[in-house]
This record gives structure tokens, C-alpha cells and sequence, in this order.
């Protein structure tokens, strides 16, 4: 029968142990000779080796663990002793696994600090042993030692101290940076875990580990952003939604990567960015951004005094008491005690002023919880607090009252009281839906004609529903929603009243009631009202979303683009007036899509492109593609790239080609970025002819005229499929004949909306040939005058179809300023649209949530300037003329002049275009840029404008003041609206540093108007003065380059305007502004850090002999007054480089490698790069892998150069540190095969340290390992690193020699590691991917 295990090696291991009855009676009087000890260990080591041999691999580990347990139960120091070194023998002969050896020892239960001998002996020999563990074994035990001394307690007897120091000796043995037994920078993070930022190490380990977690504050100090906790963003800026706001949710400290000792400020919760960010308004989406969050966030508001707080709770009382219980609510009677401790009734304030209802919010709160007691059976124990008494009846006496009026707030009192009692509520309530939704028999006419509305025409005022509370004002929108869908069930011939739609309008602004407001209004109304076929309620909403919603957001807008699309599909939509609303809603849409807004929109729609384009609309796709061509070059986002290949505006793009295939006029592309012309050159679609076109005029015209039977004229020209040419026989028939017959009329009817488009589209490439042939003179003006009375004398196309068309065909050369010379003509030379833009700027104002006469100057510029949507003037002037009754959908808002703004916005975008036509645009804006104060966007307009054309508008000063020159509200600086809006060509205006210097200074707080930010293009004062400071810069007469350094050196030079103690703000303004301007502007920064690193500071040794950290501390220095240019630059680089988007961030690689690597020679210079990109390589990682990898690489590269230029390395430790925090943290083994080879080029010192990133084995021999030494000697005195003292590293040479206690070289084992036993060991670990 087999023996067990245990009875095998006791049988082994007690032969060895055993002694005679005399030596136990004599004990320690009897001594082994070292030749009886030796071959009691060879007899006991080969007795061992026979029984392993014979075991299974899995029965190993449970083999050494029994070893371990026989030893430990041993009482007799020598006995211990002499067996540990047999177990240190059969290590040194490659019997037994160091690793497995140390694991048992350190894990045995009876290792216990009580047991000093032991304690000692143990942890001698794992230090005699540890050398042999590969690299994750020695982090796994070093751990373990940890964790063992934190067993001993705080106070020990001093005579047993010396013996427990045998396991400091093994920590500081693992954590000696020249032995290299781990990664130093494993070592740091399992210490960081036991001890973390704050808790003081066990007393066993005095200085040891606190002096080596110091050593790593330059690792963590080239990871730290100079002033992080300083820089803040702007709310809704492009820069604002990337990465580098991230907040943990929980702590909401900054996601630092690895277990590194960062400054302490950086491990400090950030409720001051927190706080800065959620007091902007429309900070929402940030916020979810910032925090990860996907949910809403609740409503919020600021504090100042006990009536706003009071407020505040009824907002969240009101609204939530029905669900929850009445004890929930209850301690706001307690606060009651606390904020109200009168003892005399608070008088009723003035309810003809909208601060009555923040009086009254306590005495609502009360009456809410009232209500809920009584609901709820149950008895509020507080009374009616003496001091509301009287409030409490005043509302009641209200309520008596049935007749309600709108001069003061009485009815938003009982609406906020009695909100969730509903026989209270239907009163006040009434009162309102009532007055705006004109109940009674009375009818208005809106535009057009057979359109009448309900008689209302007031809308509720913005103070009025400001008043309400949150769930007053979800009761109201909730009926008003309500009633148009029941409206449109009902298929109502009445139209909406005017009252209703601009106070449904306004109500839409409340994003705190988002879920039943712009939430509801997509998914719910427009779906249900397009069910309907209520066509009318429809072209309503589309109007509301046009002309009066603000701050949108862009999820919300995409999903309506989607709808719109689908809805142009349908058969009855191909009606003129909807058709047209439909095309100019959708085309609002795209452009007025911000820059930051396109990418994360439109990758929501990767799977299906189709559902966000256009199937037919070429204006609309072309839109599109110009939107996006801006939003790629505003964002930087194909920088450094020169394919769309890969992208996600790849399949848009092919998709559109596919719906919409058309090409681009060479002008325009040179614009586009450069993928975006590499595609459509690679996708050139073939043009017809200018030629062919006439030809096929001509030869359609022939047929017009030699055709005798009406019916098949009408089906011949209007039948589907047929050549899109039926305007260009209009045109022909007034340029012969002055007329055309009622035939026309008929093909122009049956053709249809939609297909008319085509049309339209051919007939504009028809008028560039016919204008371009033309002979000028006489016949030029009867041109100019057809083309003009088919516009407003026969109504054939509206104006704003016809330039969008004009200005979206491709055309180069001398045809391309024809096509502009047209536009020109057809917006200037009649004056029928001149007066219509005069009269609208002169008698109408967009604040419109400020008016309650809207309407009526609505319907009087309507009667003035009518809309004719059906050809009505061409069935007025056939013979004999035709009677009408087309029904006309409602129109609330637009008109003429609005419905071009959009096309404007394109129309100067392809005017910039091409150099000739300069001065015809200048023209243009001056006869209508008046229209641009009612622009919903105008200075993010004028902003992209100024950024997308920046290299056309370098040299064209005038032009580019005549972009800028609308100015009310917009907070340009006096003194460039004093001097940089001076005309004079020959003394332009050059701004000197104090100009820069008050520009900057006014972004905080700045002059910036606290406006009404619902209503404003902008969501917060921050937004308004990055965009209009941006704008102003960019219009300077001075050349980018100029103003980019004018910028930095705001900070960079001596300013005594800028405040020294604020420093970091105004390096965060300058970054902010910086970066949201063109490339030339911002790349200037890259010549400063080039200026820097070529600098004496930085090559020469002698010229800073001081801790190369300290020298790169930017606010230690600056506290100390002890700056240098290179720390001034590396803070405001990092303020720059923490405000770009990841396209200008992704220019660095390419910066690197080809400019700064030639550069860097010296030790300093390349921790200098190291501090200045090493804190973005997290941005890298999660924005753009390929850059953090490309990075990673250089960074070696550099290294290779540093290692061969300097005789002297100083600071190894803090590079190597560096370098495996990249390993762990971002790379892995992603550039293992390229770094490899630059390691094996590196001096012995480097390499040694570095081997574990390679996991190579490198066997040295012994002269090798020597000078290795050596060198690691010479040049471990790292920055801020514990260096151990002479004696450290001889001792560690010393035991390494066989005659004490290291290990002599040994075979392979079958675990495939292979040792070398001294203190340059190395280890080759198969779990390389680890």
C-alpha cells in the first residue's frame, strides 16, 4: 500500500532532525562539525529530491506547504534553522520553485511577530531567496510582507525590535531600485493600496516607505495638468464636452490614472467646478457628461433668502406629494420654525408684482400638505402658522371670487396653491387655457386666403409663467397639448389661435418641464398630428420650431430632421405651401446645427444614414455636406488626416452620393477639409452640358409650341419622368411672347410640389447659360425683368427657393460670377424685396417673447407684402383669368424675409468663395444686413464664418468689417469698435498688449449683459464672451499668427494689468480663447515650446543645477516667485492643450517625432516633453488610440537620443517610472515590438530597469553584471528618490557571492523561467500579455 505524503516526508525530514538521548540531556554543549552539517543537508536534499521526482506538478505546492508547517512546528532554533537551509539548498540546486517556497513561508499561520526567532530566520531566507521569483511573484509577496508586519502592534518590548527588523530588510530589499526585482512602479501601487494618500505607514518601516512613495511625486508630477483645479470650462463650447471635465460620480475627484502621489489638491472632490458649471444655465447635458450620468438631473436653484427657498421646495412639493408620504414632507414645518419667527401676521405683499408668488410659497407649501393629510386620513398636526394667516386668507377669498383678471398675479397664486387639489385648480386653470384659446364665436383672418383662426391673440406673458410653479406649468402645457391633438382628431376647419401657439411657444422654453414640453412635442404631437393629416396643425408646429424655440437640444433636433424627411415622402405633403415649410425647416435644421453638435448626432445614425438625408432634396444634402465640411474644420477633427476612410461621415456621405449624386465647383471645395476633397474628387459625378441643356430646351419648346391638344400638352409636360425643364420654357415663352397661356398653368399645377424642385434646380443652371450668352444691354434688363416678374408678378418660385438653388449649383469660372451676378440682380436690382426687408427691420423687433402685439404686425406686414404660394399672380394675368380658392395652411410667424435668413447664410458662404465677387457681397450686406438682428444665431454665425474662411478673409479687411459691423448687444470692445472699425485703408489699426491684455481680462466677469439666456443665441454669459471675443480677434486687420502671439503673451510677458495672484484663470481664459480660433492662431504655441527647449536653461548642464522638478513645479515657483519662462510655458500649454479638441490635439505626435526629436538631447529637455504631454495621454487613450501609441513610440525615441548624447543619466529612476506607468496604464504591449529594440540599445543601467517592459531575458555574464552594477551605481541619484546609502549596494554585491547566501546560475526548468542568482538578475515571464 502507497504511504501518504505527509508520513513520506516526515519519515525524510525527521531522520535529518533526530538526536540522541545525550544531546537533548547536554543541550547546546554539542556541535555539529560544518562537514557533519553538510552532509546531514546532502543526505536530507537527496532523499528529498527522490520523493519529488516521483510527485504529480498539482501536488507540489501542498508538498512545500507541508515542509513549511514541519519546520514551524519546530521549537528548537537550530533545528529551524538548519532545515531552512536545506530548503534554501534545494532552491539554489533548482529543486524547489523559489516563488512556491516564499508563498508558503510568508502565508504560514504559526509566522507570527510573537515568534521572533522564527520571524527572524523566515524572513532571512526569503531574502535569500526572493531574487529567484519572477517579477509578479515578488509584487504578490511583497504585498503579502506588508500585510504580515501590520500584524505586529504599535508597542513591542525594544529587546525584540532587532529581530522583527528582518522583514523591513525584506521590503527594502524588493524595493531597492539598483537590485530591480520588480518594477519599482508595481511596488508603488501595491504600497499606495495598503497606505493611501494621508495614512502614515506601519512604525517597522520608519522612512522606508514614505521616502519611496516620494520618489514617485516626479512621475506624478509629469502626469498632473499645471493648475488643473484652476481651469474652467465654458458651458455648451465645443471644448466643454470632451474628456477633460470627467468626474468621478461618487467623489467627484478626477479620474488620475495608476496609484501615484499626486498633488493633494488633485485627490480634493471638485465642487467648485462642480458648482462653476451647474450655475450656468443649460448646464444639463455637461453635467450628464461630466459625471457619466444618463438620467436628468432635478431642477435647480439658487438660494437668497427664505422666500426663494420656500419657493424652491413648492417647486418640488407640489410636484411630488401625490406619489410619496406626507411624513416626507413634514420637516419643512421644522424649517418653517427656523426661517419664519414672527409672532405678528406677515402682511399680503403687492400681488401686482411677480416676487408676490415667492411670498406666498410657504403658505402654498402648507396648503399642499393639507391637502395630502386629507387625501390621506390622516390629521396634520400643524395649524395654519399664525403668521400666514392672513395669506392663507387672502387665497381663500380669491378662490371665492369667480371672476379672475390678468393684471396682477392672483391667478398664478391659486394656479401654485391649489395645484394638486383639482376642484380648487379648475378655476384658475380655466381661466388661463381660456384666455388663450379663444372659445368663443369670434374668428380671425390669418395670411392668405380661407384661412380663419380662434379669435384669440394675446399670448400669456413671460412674467405671468415665470410665476407659475413646475407643476402648474406642466398642468398648463399638458392642456394645451391636449387640445391640438384633439384638434387634429377632430380635423377643426378653425385654425389654432394665435394666443394658443406663442404661448405654447414660450412654455416650450421650460427645460424643467422637458418631459411634457419639447420631449412631448416630438414624440407624441407631431407624431399624433401627422396621423391626423391635420396639415394645417402641422405646418404649425413646424413654424413654432423655425421662428420661437431656443436651446434645443440637438438629439431632439436631429429626430425632427428625421421626421421631416419621412414626411416629405408623403403624397400629401406635395402641396406648395407645406412642401415649402417642410425644405425650409429641414434646411434651418442642418445649418443651424452647431460645430460640437454634428459628430455625436450623427454617429447616433451610423446604421442607417437614410433616416437624417434627404432622398431628393440636392439643396438639402448639399446643406448637409457644407455643415459638416464646417463642423470638421471648427472641431479640427480630420487634422492630421487625409482620408475620410474609417471616419463616421464615410456612409453619410456615400449615401447622399447615392440619393443626391452632384459635384462641387472647384471654389468651394478648396474650402472643405482636406478628406472631404480627396472623396468628392475620388467621386466625380459627370455634369450635362451647358449646351445639351439649351439643346434640350429647345428642342422641349418646339414641342410646347407644336402641340395642339391641351390634355396631352399638360400630360406630355408634367408627366413623371419627364426632362425637369418646363421653367425654362416659361421663361422662353415671356422673353418671345410676354405671356403664357392658361396651359402652363395647368402643367405648373399638376407637376406638383415636390417634382417642381427639379425644376427649379435646371432652370438655374438655364439662366447662367442664358445670362452668360446674353448681350448685355437692353436684353440683360428684359432678362433681369422676366426673371424678376416670375418671382412677384406670376408667383411661379418663390425667392428663397430660387437663390438656395442659384447658390448651391456648381459652376466655375466666369459662369460661377454670372450665377452670383444674378443673385445679385434678383435681391437688388427690383425693389420688391428690398422693401419688403426695409419695412419688416423697420416695424418688427425679435424679442418676441417680450411682445403681445406680434400678431398684429404679423397680419399688417402680411396685407402689405401677401404671400402667394399657388401661382395666384400667373392665374391672374392668363387669358382669361382663373379663379382661385386655394386653401392656405396657417402662418403665425414667417414671411419672406425670414424664410431667406437660412439661404442668406449660404448665399455670403459661396459669395466668400470666389475673390471677384467681393465687392458684390459687400453690396449686398449693406442693403440687407439689416435682417441679421432677427438671426437666431448671428454671432455664431459670423464666428463659424470668420474661422471656416479664415485664409479668404486674411486680406480682406473691409469685407471682413462688414461681417462684423452689427453690433447692438453683441459687447465688441470700445476700443475696437473706436478704432478697429476704422475704414481708412491707408492707417489700419495694429492693437498693442494693453488692447490683448483688456480683451482677455474682460472674460471674467466682463461686461456681458444678464439677459434673458432662454431666449438668447447663446445659453450663458461665458458662451457670449468666448464667441463675441473670438469674432473680434478674428476680424483684426493683423494676420493670425500676430494675434496668437499678441495672446500668449498676455501671461508670457510682464503685464501689470494682469494680476499675479490670478495667474491660472487668466492662463485658462487664454486657452479658452485660443483654441476656439483658427489653426494659424493657436499653432504659434507649438514655436514657444520649441523656443523653450532650445533655451540654456534647458541644453546646458551648468545653467540649472538645481532639481530639474522643482525647476518644472509651475505653482510652487510662481508661490516662491521663482518662475522661469519653461515653467510659465509648460502651465500654459497645459491651459491650451486641456481646452482643445482632440483634432488639435492629435497635431502632437506629428510634433513630436518631426520637430522636438532633433531637438532633445538632454536630460531636461526630455523631461520637459515628458511634463508637457504626458498629462493628455488619458485623453489620447479614450479620443484617439492611434496618437497614444505614436506618442509612446517617440517617447523612447527620444530617450534612445538622450542615452547616446549624455555621458551622465541623473534621473533614471523618475524616466523608467514614467515609462511603465505608459505600459500599464495606457499602451500595454501595443509598441512592445518597436520599444523593444530601442531598450536593447539603451546603457546597462536603463536596460536593466526597463527589461520588464520588453519581458525579455537578458543573461549577463559576470564581468556584464559588474559593470551594470556599476553604472546603475553611478546614476541612481533620482530626483526625489531615496538613494541607498554606499554601503547598500557593495552589501547587495555581496551577497551575491557564493560564499554567503546568493545562488549560483542553474538550468531551465520545465516552467521555462531561467535565473542568474546576483543582483542584476533578470527574469523572462511567459505571461508576457499580462
Amino acid at each position: 500500500m502507497a504511504l501518504s505524503m505527509e508520513t513520506q516526508l516526515q519519515s525524510i525530514f525527521e531522520d535529518v532532525v533526530k538526536t540522541e538521548m545525550i544531546e537533548e540531556a547536554f543541550a547546546g554543549m554539542f556541535m555539529d562539525t560544518p562537514e557533519n552539517e553538510r552532509t546531514k543537508l546532502i543526505s536530507c536534499l537527496g532523499a528529498f529530491r527522490q520523493y519529488w521526482g516521483t510527485l504529480q506538478q498539482d501536488s507540489h505546492e501542498q508538498c512545500v506547504q507541508w515542509i513549511v508547517r514541519f519546520i514551524h512546528s519546530q521549537h528548537s532554533p537550530k533545528r529551524i534553522s538548519f532545515l531552512y537551509d536545506c530548503l534554501a539548498m534545494a532552491v539554489e540546486t533548482s529543486l524547489l520553485p523559489p516563488r512556491m517556497v516564499c508563498v508558503a513561508l510568508i502565508s504560514s499561520e504559526s509566522l507570527e511577530w510573537e515568534r521572533t526567532r522564527l520571524w527572524a530566520l523566515t524572513f532571512q531566507l526569503i531574502r535569500k531567496i526572493i531574487g529567484g521569483v519572477d517579477y509578479k511573484g515578488v509584487r504578490d509577496l511583497l504585498k503579502a510582507v506588508l500585510d504580515k508586519i501590520q500584524t505586529i502592534p504599535i508597542t513591542v518590548s525594544s529587546a525584540i525590535v532587532q529581530q522583527l527588523l528582518a522583514a523591513r530588510e525584506v521590503v527594502e530589499y524588493i524595493l531597492d531600485r539598483n537590485a530591480c526585482l520588480l518594477p519599482a512602479y508595481f511596488a508603488v501601487t501595491e504600497i499606495r493600496k495598503l497606505y493611501p494618500e494621508g495614512h502614515l505607514s506601519h512604525w517597522l518601516l520608519g522612512s522606508l516607505i514614505s521616502d519611496f512613495v516620494d520618489s514617485f511625486r516626479p512621475t506624478a508630477r509629469i502626469n498632473s495638468i499645471c493648475g488643473r483645479c484652476s481651469l474652467l470650462p465654458v458651458v455648451n463650447n465645443s471644448g466643454a464636452i470632451c474628456n477633460s471635465w470627467k468626474l468621478d460620480p461618487t467623489t467627484l475627484r478626477f479620474p488620475l490614472r495608476g496609484m501615484l502621489p499626486y498633488d493633494k489638491d488633485l485627490f480634493e472632490p471638485q465642487t467648485g467646478l462642480l458648482r462653476y458649471v451647474l450655475e450656468q444655465p443649460y448646464s444639463r447635458e455637461m453635467v450628464c457628461n461630466m459625471l457619466g450620468l444618463n438620467k436628468q438631473l432635478a431642477g435647480r436653484g439658487l438660494i437668497k433668502g427664505r422666500d426663494h427657498l420656500m419657493w424652491v421646495l413648492l417647486q418640488f412639493i407640489s410636484g411630488s406629494i401625490q406619489k410619496n408620504a406626507l411624513a416626507d414632507f413634514l420637516p419643512v414645518m421644522k424649517l418653517f420654525d427656523l426661517l419664519y419667527p414672527e409672532k405678528e401676521c406677515i402682511p399680503v405683499p403687492d400681488i401686482s408684482k411677480p416676487q408676490s408668488t415667492h411670498s406666498f410659497a410657504m403658505t402654498c407649501i402648507w396648503i399642499h400638505l393639507n391637502r395630502k393629510a386629507q387625501n390621506d386620513n390622516s390629521k396634520l398636526q400643524i395649524l395654519i402658522p399664525h403668521s400666514l394667516k392672513l395669506h392663507h386668507e387672502f387665497l381663500q377669498q380669491s378662490l371665492r371670487n369667480k371672476s379672475l383678471g390678468m393684471s396682477d398675479y392672483k391667478i398664478a397664486l391659486l394656479c401654485n396653491a391649489y395645484s394638486t387639489n383639482s376642484d380648487c385648480f379648475s378655476l384658475p386653470m380655466g381661466v388661463l387655457v381660456e384666455t388663450i384659446y379663444g372659445n368663443g364665436s369670434m374668428r380671425i383672418n390669418l395670411p392668405g386666403t380661407s384661412c380663419m383662426a380662434s379669435g384669440s391673440v394675446t399670448p400669456l406673458p413671460m412674467n405671468l409663467l415665470d410665476s407659475l410653479t413646475v407643476h402648474a406649468k406642466m398642468s398648463l402645457i399638458h392642456s394645451i397639448a391636449t387640445r391640438v391633438i384633439k384638434l387634429a382628431h377632430a380635423k377643426s376647419s378653425i385654425a389654432l389661435a394665435p394666443a394658443l401657439v406663442e404661448t405654447y411657444s414660450r412654455l416650450l422654453v421650460y427645460m424643467e418641464i422637458e418631459s411634457l414640453g419639447i420631449k412631448g412635442f416630438i414624440s407624441q404631437l407631431l407624431p399624433n398630428v401627422f396621423k391626423s393629416h391635420a396639415w394645417g396643425i402641422l405646418h404649425t408646429l413646424l413654424e413654432m420650431f423655425s421662428y420661437r424655440m431656443h436651446h434645443i437640444q440637438p438629439h431632439y433636433r436631429v429626430q425632427l430632421l428625421s421626421h421631416l424627411h419621412s414626411l416629405a415622402a408623403v403624397p400629401q405633403t406635395n402641396q406648395n405651401q407645406l412642401h415649402l415649410c417642410v425644405e425650409s425647416t429641414a434646411l434651418r435644421l442642418i445649418t443651424a446645427l452647431g460645430s460640437s453638435e454634428v459628430q455625436p448626432q450623427f454617429t447616433r445614425f451610423l446604421n442607417d444614414p437614410k433616416t437624417v438625408l434627404s432622398a431628393e432634396s440636392e439643396e438639402l444634402n448639399r446643406a448637409l455636406i457644407l455643415t459638416l465640411a464646417r463642423a470638421t474644420h471648427v472641431t479640427d477633427f480630420f487634422t492630421g488626416s487625409d482620408s475620410i476612410h474609417g471616419t463616421w461621415c464615410k456612409d453619410i456621405l456615400q449615401t447622399i452620393m447615392s440619393f443626391t449624386p452632384h459635384n462641387w465647383a472647384s471654389h468651394t471645395l478648396s474650402c472643405f477639409p482636406a478628406p472631404l476633397q480627396a472623396f468628392f474628387k475620388q467621386n466625380n459625378v459627370p455634369q450635362e452640358s451647358r449646351f445639351n441643356l439649351k439643346k434640350n430646351v429647345e428642342e422641349e419648346y418646339r414641342k410646347w409650341k407644336s402641340m395642339a391638344n391641351e390634355n396631352d400638352i399638360i400630360t406630355h409636360f408634367s408627366m413623371q419622368g419627364s426632362p425637369p425643364l418646363f421653367l425654362c420654357l416659361l421663361w422662353k415663352m415671356l422673353l418671345e411672347t410676354d405671356r403664357i397661356n392658361q396651359i402652363g398653368f395647368r402643367v405648373l399645377e399638376r407637376i406638383g410640389a415636390r417634382a417642381l424642385v427639379a425644376h427649379v434646380r435646371t432652370f438655374a443652371d438655364f439662366l447662367v447659360y442664358e445670362f452668360s450668352t446674353s448681350a448685355g444691354g437692353q436684353q440683360l434688363n428684359k432678362c433681369i425683368e422676366i426673371l424678376n416678374d416670375m418671382v412677384w408678378k406670376y408667383n411661379i418660385v418663390t425667392l428663397d427657393r430660387l437663390i438656395l438653388c442659384l447658390a448651391m449649383r456648381s459652376h466655375e469660372g466666369n459662369e460661377a460670377q454670372v450665377c452670383y451676378f444674378i443673385i445679385q440682380l434678383l435681391l437688388l436690382k427690383p425693389s420688391d424685396f428690398r422693401n419688403r426687408v426695409n419695412d419688416f427691420v423697420k416695424e418688427n423687433a425679435p424679442e418676441h417673447w417680450l411682445q403681445s402685439d406680434w400678431h398684429n404686425k404679423h397680419m399688417n406686414y402680411h396685407k402689405k407684402y401677401p404671400e402667394k404660394l399657388y401661382f395666384e399672380g400667373l392665374a391672374e394675368q392668363v387669358s382669361p383669368p382663373l379663379q382661385l380658392q386655394s386653401q392656405y395652411l396657417p402662418i403665425y410667424f414667417g414671411n419672406v424675409c425670414l424664410r431667406f435668413l437660412p439661404v442668406f447664410d449660404i448665399v455670403i458662404h459661396r459669395f466668400l468663395e470666389l475673390l471677384p465677387v467681393s465687392k458684390s457681397l459687400e453690396t449686398l450686406l449693406d442693403h440687407l444686413g439689416g435682417l441679421y438682428k432677427f438671426h437666431d444665431r448671428p454671432v455664431t454665425y459670423l464666428y463659424n464664418t470668420l474661422h471656416y474662411y479664415e485664409r479668404h478673409l486674411r486680406d480682406r479687411t473691409n469685407l471682413k468689417r462688414k461681417l462684423d459691423n452689427r453690433t447692438p448687444g453683441w459687447c465688441l470692445s470700445e476700443t475696437y469698435l473706436k478704432f478697429g472699425m476704422n475704414p481708412r485703408e491707408d492707417n489700419v489699426w495694429i492693437p498693442d498688449d494693453t488692447y490683448y491684455c483688456k480683451l482677455i481680462g474682460r472674460l471674467s466677469p466682463g461686461p456681458f449683459p444678464n439677459c434673458d439666456w432662454r431666449f438668447n443665441e447663446f445659453p450663458n454669459p461665458a458662451a457670449h464672451a468666448l464667441h463675441v471675443t473670438c469674432v473680434e480677434l478674428m476680424a483684426l486687420a493683423v494676420p493670425g499668427k500676430d494675434v496668437g502671439n499678441a495672446l500668449l503673451n498676455v501671461v508670457l510677458k510682464s503685464q501689470p494689468l494682469v494680476p499675479r495672484e490670478n495667474i491660472t484663470a487668466w492662463m485658462n481664459a487664454i486657452g479658452l480663447v485660443i483654441t476656439a480660433l483658427p489653426e494659424p492662431y493657436w499653432i504659434v504655441l507649438h514655436d514657444r515650446i520649441i523656443s523653450v527647449l532650445s533655451s540654456p536653461a534647458l541644453t546646458s548642464e551648468t545653467e540649472w543645477a538645481g532639481d530639474p522638478f522643482a525647476l518644472l513645479d509651475f505653482t510652487a515657483c510662481h508661490q516662491s516667485y521663482s518662475e522661469m519662462n519653461c515653467s510659465y510655458v509648460l502651465a500654459l500649454t497645459h491651459a491650451v492643450w486641456h481646452h482643445s479638441s482632440i483634432g488639435q490635439l492629435s497635431l502632437i505626435p506629428k510634433f513630436l517625432s518631426e520637430t522636438l526629436k532633433p531637438i532633445v538631447q538632454t536630460e531636461l529637455q526630455l523631461l520637459y516633453v515628458y511634463h508637457l504631454v504626458g498629462p493628455f495621454l488619458q485623453r489620447f487613450q479614450q479620443e484617439r488610440t492611434r496618437c497614444m501609441l505614436e506618442i509612446g513610440v517617440a517617447f523612447y525615441e527620444m530617450l534612445q537620443a538622450v542615452d547616446q548624447h549624455c555621458q551622465h543619466l541623473s534621473y533614471m529612476d523618475p524616466i523608467c517610472d514614467f515609462l511603465y506607468h505608459i505600459k500599464y496604464m495606457y499602451t500595454g504591449d501595443s509598441v512592445k515590438e518597436q520599444v523593444e529594440k530601442i531598450i536593447m540599445t539603451l546603457r546597462p543601467a536603463m536596460k536593466l530597469r526597463l527589461r520588464f517592459i520588453t519581458h525579455s531575458s537578458i543573461i549577463e555574464t559576470s564581468s556584464s553584471a559588474a559593470a551594470t552594477a556599476s553604472s546603475a551605481s553611478a546614476s541612481s541619484s533620482s530626483a526625489g528618490a531615496p538613494q541607498p546609502p554606499p554601503s547598500t549596494l557593495s552589501s547587495t554585491n555581496a551577497a551575491a557571492s557564493p560564499s554567503q547566501h546568493a545562488h549560483t546560475p542553474i538550468s531551465t526548468r520545465n516552467n521555462k523561467r531561467s535565473y542568474v542568482f546576483n543582483q542584476q538578475q533578470v527574469v523572462k515571464d511567459k505571461e508576457a500579455g499580462d
